[in-house]
């Protein structure tokens, strides 16, 4: 039977075997975020669809890395001048155009490090902007189910998948269509990316904090805004990379 308990039963062991599975890339990955941000970049983070929950997870949160940026293709309309229109393409994610657009918006700097989400890792958009981070030299760390996207055809015209092009790959452990639990007559109800990125998230965050302790340094860190002196502390993080991060509501 379907329930809030069969599911929570269901996600502990995917939460353990990611945690148990994914040590060696969240520490590769970790040393990709932790060089650029103390180099002065900025983690630049995309996800498409639902995985926007991943870069919503990284990014301007308390308890967060101040020097980060999320990405989207809500960029198109909120800093590129595009009619909203365009967002009611339900399929909009699978254009490898947009791709570039939204890269320059972001106008990244060199040192930048980018982390790019997406469960099936194949439509154009997602693909196409892996394609330009590692032309252009950034390193990439990317958040797919490595389930998923072996079992799907590309949509990208150069047949690559998102995993083909990052410098680390990242398994959300999610299975094939995300859905967790079996439906008597087939499908499958309760998706789990969400919950597993989001751990992932918190998972690098962590090792890149650990990895500015044990250089010596502070790690720039956000506070609760609804904490006392938490804009303070925050604006005085931010005023570092002026002009350099995007922060709407």
């Amino acid at each position: 039977m379907i329930s809030a308990q069969t599911y929570a039963d269901a996600v502990r062991p995917v939460l353990d075997r990611l945690v148990d599975t994914q040590s060696d890339g969240l520490d590769r990955a970790a040393d990709l975020i932790a060089t650029s941000l103390r180099d002065g970049g900025v983690l630049q983070a995309f996800g498409a669809g639902h995985s926007e929950a991943f870069a919503a997870e990284l990014v301007a949160r308390a308890g967060g890395l101040v020097p980060t940026n999320r990405l989207s293709v809500h960029d198109l309309v909120l800093h590129g001048g595009d009619s909203r229109d365009v967002l009611a393409d339900p399929k909009l994610e699978r254009d490898p155009s947009i791709a570039h657009r939204i890269y320059a918006l972001a106008a990244p700097e060199p040192r930048d490090v980018f982390v790019v989400a997406s469960q099936s890792g194949i439509n154009g958009s997602v693909v196409e902007l892996a394609t330009l981070v590692t032309d252009r030299g950034h390193p990439l760390i990317a958040v797919t189910s490595v389930e998923h996207t072996a079992r799907v055809a590309p949509r990208h015209p150069s047949g690559r998948r998102l995993a083909d092009l990052a410098d680390v790959v990242l398994d959300n452990g999610a299975p094939y269509g995300d859905a967790l639990l079996p439906l008597e007559g087939g499908g499958a109800v309760c998706a789990v990316s969400s919950v597993t990125t989001a751990l992932l998230a918190q998972l690098l965050t962590a090792e890149v904090v650990r990895r500015f302790h044990q250089a010596g340094e502070a790690p720039p860190i956000y506070l609760s805004a609804n904490v006392p002196g938490g804009d303070e502390h925050n604006l005085a993080l931010e005023s570092r990379y002026a002009g350099r991060l995007r922060r709407t509501a």
